[in-house]
């Protein structure tokens, strides 16, 4: 995979930059299998954002030669996957390499240099760790090359390199930040290697509390997820294989083991003198399960040049063209006429249909209501709910003159439940999809079909077991194209539902038949009526833009990192317990703690 057509510009004075980010996954270009999903989505339109606003900022990810995965599914679901390989070498070289020990033997690391470009011109450096130097053991070649692939031990070592060689080749290039930020648990080891920093070559035997606040005061951490499988656990013969004795031993005497087990997102907590969930909801359920510290919220966002549809950009570039240089100017909106803007999402969906087309062979109607479910498939976002009761669905689609359902989304190659839920999907759509019910499911869910199907659908759908979605961000590219969600009140959609207004909330309910009996009510008795009368779909286009267009942006959500995280007007106090008073059976209390 060729990454020629993204240009490249004169690096940075990296002296100047104060903030590392660390994520796992950055979706860079769609052209790099960098990311899988919504976390690395979140990632890229973060730097993205900080390229627009000049912020001073440099970034570092793993280069994952291989990618993720592409996805191809059989005629009955079945999902298969191969590697996305991709050639870095189209990459400038970021010109320096380091060293760091592990496994108990020395690994060499580069890196290839991916500059973001905002409107200004401004650059945000994006540095790519690489593994895959002659020299190094053939099994440590291989560390930077799938994403979220291989086995734990697998899984510790990138995340060792992510860290620990993330630091490490930073300070090599010249850049001495003051802030480091953890996008999720993955990147915690950096806290090690600054820890190593910290005491100038003594042994980590040596290591204080004083020590530990010191390395905190520098680094500060996103949780994503309250799902049990996103933080990251290892065992302790894994630890100490990997790391060493040395600071194996450290990272148990500092608290970051739990169950026995390291654990990453403890790592981060222990190490950092801010943290916070990733919305409102999120941030007071992720203080419940970790009670011992202080956990913020600062509710996500996405990049609106990124995701709203080219018709919408022209019609936003005559009418407020400020906006790509401050989001706040889509309140703005309210100055367009609504029928402008139903104008222009009607080219997007006329795309939508035309990919459609072209992937399937399958032509939907434009004039027909349209529904969007698509994201990555695990048992928890319920993708079959919307098909719970097949019959009613049916009879919904005949009275209300026709509806399209449109799904997508990859599982994870070793997610046997999430596969089968795909399979699951395809066997309901083929009984009911005939006739005034069309149900369709899209293969290869990335970056491009995200866009073309936020950009496309007339309603975003998103049905998530409460408590468990941490915000979600698909709904919010929806709503900068004027499309409003239909969503379980979890996440950002707790912020961002104004019923009837800006989309339409499915009730909680004691079971999945409950919530399913909901989303139809709404659908047909609130939804279908609407999109009937062109004019006030038009006005609720408007008012998704204008009010939640507004505010689920990523240049509102950095300002609040640097105001509130960052470079705070007031001084964090570091309420993290000492060591001392982390026992294991306080550590088990707070893991166990209702979510």
């Amino acid at each position: 995979m060729s990454v020629a057509s993204v240009p490249q510009t004169v690096s940075p004075d990296l002296t100047s930059r104060t903030i590392a980010y660390f994520s796992m996954e950055i979706a860079l270009a769609p052209a790099l299998p960098t990311y899988s999903g919504g976390l690395g989505m979140l990632a890229g339109d973060t730097l993205r954002s900080a390229a627009d606003t000049g912020a001073p900022m440099v970034a570092v990810s793993l280069v994952h030669r291989h990618g993720y995965f592409k996805q191809a599914l059989s005629p009955s679901g079945q999902q298969s996957e191969t590697d996305v390989i991709w050639n870095p070498s189209t990459l400038p070289p970021a010109g320096k390499s380091v060293t760091i020990t592990m496994q108990g033997r020395a690994i060499k690391v580069s890196a290839w240099r991916f500059d973001v470009v905002g409107v200004t011109g401004h650059v945000i450096p994006v540095f790519l760790l690489d593994s895959d130097i002659e020299g190094n053991d053939p099994y440590d070649r291989t560390l930077t090359d799938h994403l979220y692939g291989g086995d734990t031990y697998y899984r510790l070592c990138q995340e060792t390199v992510l860290g620990m060689a993330g630091v490490e080749l930073l300070h090599e290039l010249g850049c001495l930040p003051s802030v480091y930020h953890m996008n999720e648990g993955h990147a915690a080891l950096l806290a090690l290697g600054l820890l190593e920093d910290q005491i100038e070559g003594k042994p980590l035997s040596t290591a204080t509390e004083a020590d530990r606040l010191a390395v905190a005061k520098q680094c500060v951490f996103t949780t994503h997820t309250p799902v049990p499988a996103g933080h990251d656990q290892f065992g302790r013969d894994q630890m100490y294989a990997v790391l060493g004795q040395e600071r194996a031993e450290a990272l148990e005497r500092f608290g970051c083991m739990h169950n026995n087990l390291l654990n990453m997102t403890y790592i981060a907590l222990r190490f950092s003198r801010w943290v916070n969930g990733v919305a409102m909801q999120h941030g007071k359920v992720s203080q419940e399960m970790f009670p011992e510290y202080h956990v913020e919220s600062v509710t996500n966002g996405v990049h609106a040049a990124t995701w709203i549809a080219p018709p919408l950009q022209r019609l936003f570039d005559d009418e407020i063209p400020r906006w790509r240089h401050d989001n706040q100017y889509f309140r703005s909106v309210y100055g367009i006429k609504p029928s402008r803007i139903a104008n222009a999402h009607r080219v997007g969906k006329r795309k939508l249909i035309e990919a459609i087309a072209e992937r399937t062979g399958e032509a939907l109607n434009e004039s027909v209501l349209t529904l969007g479910f698509a994201r990555r498939v695990a048992t928890y976002k319920r993708a079959s709910l919307l098909l719970q009761d097949p019959k009613r669905l049916a009879r919904i689609a005949k009275k209300i003159g026709g509806l399209q359902i449109v799904f997508a989304g990859k599982a994870h190659p070793a997610d046997t439940a999430g596969k089968g839920l795909i399979q699951e999907v395809f066997e309901i759509a083929g009984k009911i999809s005939r006739g005034s019910l069309r149900i369709l499911y899209l293969e290869n869910y990335d970056w491009e079909l995200g866009a073309t199907l936020t950009q496309g659908v007339d309603v975003w759908v998103n049905t998530p077991r409460r408590p468990y979605e941490a915000s979600g961000t698909s709904g919010m590219k929806a709503a900068l194209n004027g499309v409003p969600s239909l969503s379980i009140l979890d996440g950002w959609w707790i912020e961002g539902c104004a019923e009837d207004v800006t989309g339409w909330a499915i009730d909680d309910g004691d079971n999945d038949d409950a919530e399913a009996a909901s989303l139809y009510d709404k659908l047909e008795n609130r939804i279908a009526p609407l999109f009937a009368k062109p004019n006030a779909w038009a006005r609720m286009q408007q008012h998704c833009i204008a009010m939640n267009g507004s505010f689920f942006n990523t240049d509102r959500m950095l300002g609040q990192y640097f105001a509130n995280a960052y470079f705070p007007l007031a001084p964090t106090i570091d309420e993290s317990p000492s060591a001392e008073k982390l026992g294991e059976e306080s550590a088990a209390k707070s893991v166990t703690a209702s979510v």
